[in-house]
Formats: structure tokens, C-alpha cells, sequence
């Protein structure tokens, strides 16, 4: 049975409590964007294991919800020399992370202190994934045991695969005679775990240690091909697999890692074909070979297969013998060390522990019996199985599996790269700039946002909004004189990935998992709309003073339409006016919700009013760029967005009395507001879409992750039949809202903006009144949390309901949709 890592985790063993309050202390010290200030913590012990003892930490602040961590740590009292050497764990978890690509959990710290809980420890990302404990994977279709196993197999082929010299690993152990260094290691460890006043002996596994030294492979005395990073306990249950994909995203419990003969990893792998280790009362421990493979998990030959072709490593058919015996071998040896460890009280495995001794000397049997066999490993498949495998795991997806709305490999490539950053940079540092927001410091930037956004820069994550025929235009303007931006320069970057609609949407919904992200991205509204608007309309000289600063990310902006003493969903009604005079325009009237005019950078706005009052209705506005420090411009207050006021980024009511601005700030000329407007709110308003869609998908994996750890009327909330209802639901009509989005920005692509209102309309009625319903689903899952500051669900909501006025009202969008039905009716 497949079990999701949050179900692995049970109240703090008695015997393995540790110091709460120094473990925060040291956690806010060390540990890069812990929750803070004041955090609370919660602790957790993972029930899966049995050798260095493993918890969960819950960090809570206010205002910046909640994150979790993975501590783990050698075990109290007297333990075996060299065993439960967590620093090593680090050291090797710490280099695959930072330079191969090999899936680890990112660690944060080490604490060689033993002072502060008790025995050195470290902390490390929660990944919430899957594990399967179980190796004949019960309830798993038989397609997806396939999949898992060949997975499984590739997994360690990668870990073969690195380069330890390349990664600072070159001294993490002896590659020579490995094999003959375990088995004594092991043969001592095993000594040491029984005999007098221990557990007793089993004199079988001496003798077999007396074999196994008697037939280590030549192979083993070398340390040339084959030898190389070595896991030490790479199995099923050591993985963690996506939630919904048959991969792994995560290889743990790294404590037996060295440099070494990495066939021994290979066949501790494929235990399960020769015995079931599970530490249970039963007395039948038969693996596959004895009890019948079930139904799609691979032959033993085809598993290997696939780690041979990935690996480039031959057939281990010559002394596969000794190596399968030899992982029976050391699996005794740790399995008794368990069972002595259970005996005085400090085994971290719980109940299932006090098994460890019967199921050691039965892997000793098993051992014996397997050497004794004449045949132990048939031929080296000749082709197919693991050939189609690897062809669909190597692209970015199958072709016969290739739907309408699947990203391409430089989309999928930049999705990973931007969740990446997300994990790494903004949700760590979410409760820093809510900490900010909500000072007396509120309309000032937090320091660390500029990091962030040269690291995005850097990253390539940045401008990726900008849509390939807006950026044409500007860079025909910018470039005419090589001036400002150079083609094919670092500079050049500023204009976007040359993604189109469709492609941005995939990563603009990453974005919108955090009200704080798009910002970071240079993709944040209005900024992008004005962008947009500056690249499409404005003249070279337009671009040049205000597109290439906000393109760089220097300065923001903000848009002035809406006003407070008319119904500005019909745009007819603004009353603002603009009045030529000789070569200055001068502005007079009152607007509100101009985001964005708050943030100490903004720099200049992009009005629209009337220049002619008289003119037909729809020439009678005209959008025009006025500098927010010229005189007359006076920002009157900030407005709340159901108590949220956005800082720093705001939402401003400004008065303009006799606003004074040239001539040439005129935007594509006088009447020609509405056509601008058609044009800036295709693209620019399906992100709000897109980034809902996000909001919802964060909301979702808040509420499930609340749903698994919470207890309500004796049961988990997640197992509430009412839960799994709406649950179901929220997901119905999310992927519905995404996928009318995905075709909202395909057919904008496609057939542009006019053509393309109908489904725009739709995907703005849709997406905004989906998350609400899903959000709501979350803050209620969450009770009084839910309404709170301390989760990031009630400003997400906010945010989501001002869109169904904001992006324009939900009846105006209604009313198009009806319009063009009609039309098709007629027709």
C-alpha cells in the first residue's frame, strides 16, 4: 500500500524526545527562511525506519504560514562505532544536491553540538511524496508497478553515474576491496550485537562470513570501472516518489554511503525476487522468485536491464552469487543490530523492530541456500522492454502519450528551473515580507527583494511574460541605434524567453502560487500590462525613458482608469479629462485603485481620460504617461482590499489638479484609448487567470496537507467521507478552469485578441470563481486558521474575489459571452 509521507508520522517516541525550544532557537539561527518571528513549533517522529531517528518539523509564524523540515539524528545512548554518522549523510546529501542531478532532499544545516538536543543532527527539505513500503506494491495498477520499478532502476543507475572527483567526493571512502572491507565491517558489527548478554548467535551467518571472504570477486581488489558512489541502502522504501508521476523525487536515509563496488548496491536492490525482509510475525518470507512475481512488476533479468542500459555497466551474471549473498549478508548484520538496539529500548523503529532478530537469521538461510543453487541469473534480455522505457523516460513525454496542452522541453525546462526558485527563494521568505507589510516600514522594499530579483535574472526566469510579437516591436525600436540593448547580449534577455501566450501560462500559474512571486519575476501587474502596452504603442522615445527602466526592473508603475464617483466597468463613463494645451496636455480628475502607485518605485502612469468630450463614444478617451512626481499628482490614501492594503505595492486614490505632462506622452495619439485597451487586455488579463489557477493548485496542497494532519471526531480529516467529497470537487473544477485557461491562451496565440474574446471571457468568469470555491474548501478545512493571518489562504482569496471586479466584472465578461452566442445562433 502506497503511503503518502505525511502518513508516516506519529507522536514523539518517549525515549527519543528531544529539547523543543533549543531546537528552535537553533533551527531560527540556521536554518535559511525559518518562519519567523516567534515561531511555534510542532514535532512529529516518522514511524519508517529503524536506524537514526527521523522527525518532522512544523514551523509556524504569523502571517507566514507554515513549513515543514525533516530533522534527523544519530540515537541516544551507547550505539556501535562508526554507525549512525549522520555528518557523512550531510556531506554527501549536500554535494549531490548542489551539483548533479540525482534526486536528494535539499539539507538546510548540520549541528555537531551535541549539546543542544542531545547528538548531532540535521536538518533537511520535506518532500511530500510517496513511499512504498510494501515491495509487491498492493493496490498499484499493474502499468504503474512497471513504471515504478524501471524507475527505480534508473534512479540508482544515476547515482552510479556521478563523478565523485567532479563533486568533492573523491575521499568519501576506499574504492579497492571494498567487498572484503563490509564483510569484516559487517562480521564485527554482527559480533558486536550479539553474544553474551545480547541476543544470541547464529553460528550459520559465521559461516558464512567464513564463505563470503573465501570468494570476493577479483573485480573487487581494483578501484577502477564499477567502483564509485555507493548508497549502501538503496531500496524501495529508501525513495520517495512523486505524488501523482512514477518517479522519484527524493533518495534518502544516505547513512551507509561510501565509495565502493556498486554491484553491491545493485543487488541489495533486487532483494525483493529473493526474500521479503518486511519485519513482521509471519514465518513465510519468500521474495517474488518463491511466491510469483505479481502482476506487472518486471522480471528480475528486465530490472536490470534497465540499470545496465543506463548505467553502461555489462551483465553481472558471473559473480552475481556472491553479491546477493553478500547483501542477505549485511542485511543480517544491520537487522541484528536493530533487534539488539530494540532490546535496551532505543531502536527508532518502533514494534516492528522486536522482529529484527527472526527475520536476520532468516536472511542468513536464504544466503546459505542461494549459494548452493547452480543457476542463479539468466541472460541479458535481448531488447525491448526497457528500450521503450527509456525512450519515453528521456524526452520530456512520450509521443504517443503527447496531448493538446502539454509544455514543450524548453517549457518544461523553465517549470523546473521556476519551482526550483519558488522552493528555494520565495516561499522561505514569505513570512520575511509579511513581517515588512506589516510594519510601520509597510510602504518601504524589503532588501532581500533585490537579491532575489538578479538571481532571477540570472536564472533566466526573467521577463518571461513578454509575448513574441510585442517584444519584435521593441527590439526593432531599441536596437535601430544599438544604443540600449544589444541582440544576442545579456541585454537582449530583458525582452523575454520568446515564449508565446500559451507556453508563459504553465509558468505563470507557478508564479501564482504567491501573492509575493510575480513581482520578483518582473511579471507582476500592472507592471506587465504597461509593459505591454509601452511595447506594442509606445514611440521609440516612450520606450526609451520608461520601458527600458521597467524592463530592467528599476522603477514601477501604475495604471489610472477607474474612478470613484462613476460605474468605470463601462469605460464610456470616465470623466477625467485631458486638455491640449499648446504642447502640454493638462489632467483634472479623481482616480482610485491605481495599484502599484503606492511602491516607492513607481515612477510613472499610465492615465486614461478624455480629450474629447464631444467626439463618438468610443474616440473619446485617450491613454497618456504622466511622471507620478509631477506637480499636481497627489496621492491620497492607501485602499484595503478586505483589510489587506497590498503593501508595498498598494492601491492608491489620486487626485490630478492641473497635472501638466508634454505633448509627446501621448499614447499612439488622441481617441485611441479603447483600441490600446483591447489590445493590453487580452494578454495582460488571462495572467490574472493564469496565476489564479496557481492560487487555487496552492490552496489545494494546503488544504490536503491540513486534511492528513489533522484529527477531528477520531479520525483524520482527510479520512471524513464530507472531505473527500469536496475534495474531489475542488479538483473537478480546477483542472476544467485550467484547461479553459490553457485553450484561452491558445487560441490568443492564434487567432488574436478579437477572435479569441469569447473563450477570454469565459476563462475570466471561470478562474476567479473556481479558486474562490477552492480557497473557501481550504480556509474552512483549516477552520479559524483559514480566516487568519497566519496561512496564506485568506489574502490568496482576497486577491481572487477583487478579480471578479478588478479584471473586469463578471456580468460585463457574461454579457460578451451571450452577445457572441447569439451571433453564432443567427448565423
Amino acid at each position: 500500500m502506497a503511503k503518502l509521507i505525511s502518513e508516516l508520522l506519529w507522536p514523539v517516541d518517549p525515549a527519543h524526545a528531544l529539547d523543543e525550544a533549543a531546537l528552535l532557537r537553533y533551527a531560527v539561527a540556521n536554518v535559511p527562511g525559518f518562519p519567523g518571528p516567534a515561531p511555534t513549533l510542532a514535532l512529529t517522529q516518522f514511524a519508517h525506519g529503524q536506524s537514526n531517528p527521523t522527525y518532522c518539523i512544523q514551523a509556524s509564524a504569523p502571517g507566514g504560514g507554515t513549513r515543514r523540515y525533516v530533522l534527523r539524528k544519530k540515537p541516544p545512548g551507547a550505539i556501535l562505532q562508526s554507525a549512525h554518522a549522520v555528518e557523512r549523510e550531510y556531506q554527501v546529501l549536500k554535494a549531490l544536491g548542489s551539483h548533479t542531478d540525482v534526486p536528494v532532499p535539499k539539507v538546510y544545516c548540520l549541528c555537531t553540538d551535541a549539546t543542544v538536543i542531545g547528538t548531532p543532527f540535521y536538518i533537511m527539505e520535506y518532500l511530500e511524496g510517496i513511499i512504498y513500503p510494501d515491495n509487491t506494491l498492493p493496490g498499484v495498477a499493474p502499468s504503474k508497478r512497471r513504471a515504478i520499478y524501471f524507475s527505480t532502476a534508473k534512479t540508482l543507475a544515476a547515482i552510479h553515474r556521478v563523478d565523485v572527483n567532479a563533486i568533492g567526493l573523491q575521499k568519501y571512502g576506499r574504492r579497492d576491496n571494498y567487498c572484503k572491507r563490509q564483510v569484516e565491517r559487517w562480521e564485527k558489527q554482527y559480533l558486536a550485537s550479539t553474544g553474551e548478554g545480547k541476543p544470541a548467535r547464529y553460528q550459520r551467518m559465521l559461516d558464512l562470513a567464513r564463505w563470503l571472504k573465501e570468494n570476493v570477486p577479483e573485480e573487487d581488489s581494483s578501484a577502477g570501472a564499477g567502483t564509485g558512489l555507493v548508497h549502501g541502502d538503496f531500496r524501495a522504501d529508501n525513495l520517495v516518489f512523486h505524488p501523482t508521476e512514477d518517479r522519484v523525487i527524493g533518495v534518502i536515509d544516505w547513512e551507509l554511503s561510501t565509495l565502493g563496488n556498486q554491484m553491491c548496491d545493485v543487488a541489495y536492490s533486487c532483494l525483493p525476487y529473493i526474500i521479503d525482509a518486511t519485519p513482521t510475525e509471519r514465518t513465510n518470507y519468500g521474495g517474488f522468485q518463491h511466491t510469483g512475481i505479481p502482476d506487472g512488476i518486471p522480471q528480475l533479468e528486465e530490472y536490470l536491464s534497465v540499470y545496465c542500459s543506463f548505467s553502461e555497466r555489462p551483465w553481472p551474471a558471473a559473480n552475481w552469487k556472491f553479491y546477493i549473498a553478500f547483501s542477505l549478508f549485511r542485511g543480517a548484520s544491520i537487522y541484528a543490530g536493530v533487534y539488539h538496539r530494540w532490546t535496551m529500548g532505543n531502536a527508532s523503529g518502533g514494534e516492528r523492530a522486536k522482529f529484527a532478530g527472526r527475520i536476520a537469521n532468516t536472511m542468513v538461510d536464504c544466503a546459505c541456500d542461494f549459494i548452493n543453487r547452480e543457476h542463479v541469473l539468466q541472460g541479458q534480455p535481448s531488447i525491448a522492454p526497457w528500450q521503450e522505457f527509456g525512450r519515453e523516460q528521456e524526452g520530456s513525454i512520450s509521443t504517443k502519450d503527447q496531448g493538446k496542452f502539454v509544455p514543450n522541453e524548453k517549457v518544461m525546462h523553465l517549470r523546473k528551473k521556476l519551482m526550483k526558485f519558488m522552493e528555494d527563494h520565495i516561499y522561505p521568505m514569505e513570512g520575511e515580507f509579511y513581517k515588512l507589510a506589516q510594519s510601520t516600514s509597510r510602504w518601504t522594499i524589503h532588501p532581500e527583494e533585490e537579491t532575489l530579483e538578479a538571481l532571477a535574472k540570472k536564472e533566466g526566469l526573467w521577463n518571461l511574460f513578454i509575448p513574441l510579437d510585442s517584444a519584435a516591436r521593441a527590439r526593432k525600436l531599441l536596437f535601430e541605434d544599438g544604443s540600449l540593448v544589444s541582440p544576442g547580449s545579456s541585454n537582449d534577455l530583458l525582452l523575454g524567453a520568446g515564449l508565446t501566450n500559451l507556453e508563459y501560462g504553465y509558468l505563470c500559474e507557478i508564479m501564482g502560487r504567491s501573492v509575493w512571486a510575480p513581482q520578483i519575476f518582473n511579471c507582476g501587474a500592472p507592471d506587465t500590462g504597461n509593459m505591454e502596452v509601452l511595447m506594442r504603442y509606445g514611440t521609440k522615445e516612450q520606450q526609451k525613458q520608461w520601458l527600458v527602466p521597467l524592463l530592467e526592473g528599476k522603477i514601477r508603475s501604475g495604471f489610472a482608469m477607474t474612478e470613484p464617483q462613476v460605474a468605470s466597468s463601462d469605460a464610456t463613463n470616465i470623466e477625467c479629462s485631458i486638455s491640449r494645451q499648446g504642447d502640454f496636455y493638462v489632467i483634472n480628475g479623481r482616480k482610485w485603485w491605481t495599484s502599484g502607485a503606492m511602491d516607492p518605485r513607481c515612477k510613472v502612469l499610465i492615465l486614461m481620460g478624455k480629450t474629447d468630450f464631444s467626439a463618438p463614444k468610443h474616440k473619446q478617451q485617450s491613454m497618456i504617461l504622466v511622471d507620478i512626481n509631477t506637480p499636481g499628482v497627489q496621492i491620497k490614501r492607501p485602499l484595503l482590499v478586505f483589510g489587506f492594503d497590498d503593501a508595498p505595492h498598494g492601491h492608491a486614490e489620486i487626485v490630478f489638479e492641473n497635472v501638466r505632462v508634454p505633448a509627446t506622452n501621448i499614447l499612439l495619439g488622441e481617441g485611441r484609448g479603447f483600441e490600446i485597451a483591447q489590445g493590453r487586455l487580452g494578454p495582460g488579463r488571462l495572467h490574472h487567470c493564469m496565476r489564479l489557477i496557481g492560487a487555487a493548485e496552492r490552496g489545494m496542497g494546503l488544504m490536503v496537507d491540513r486534511a492528513l494532519s489533522r484529527t477531528a471526531f477520531g479520525k483524520r480529516i482527510a479520512q471524513h467521507g464530507s472531505f473527500l467529497s469536496d475534495l474531489a470537487k475542488c479538483r473537478i473544477e480546477l483542472e476544467q478552469a485550467r484547461l479553459l485557461v490553457l485553450e484561452a491562451a491558445d487560441q490568443l496565440d492564434r487567432h488574436g485578441n478579437k477572435k479569441a474574446r469569447g473563450i477570454l471571457a469565459m476563462a475570466k468568469v471561470a478562474a476567479p470563481n473556481m479558486a474562490l470555491k477552492v480557497l473557501d474548501m481550504a480556509m474552512q478545512v483549516h477552520g479559524a486558521a483559514g480566516v487568519s493571518s497566519d496561512t496564506v489562504l485568506s489574502h490568496l482569496w482576497a486577491t481572487a474575489r477583487t478579480l471578479r471586479i478588478a479584471d473586469g466584472p463578471d456580468e460585463v465578461h457574461l454579457g460578451t459571452i451571450a452577445k457572441l452566442e447569439l451571433q453564432r445562433a443567427r448565423l
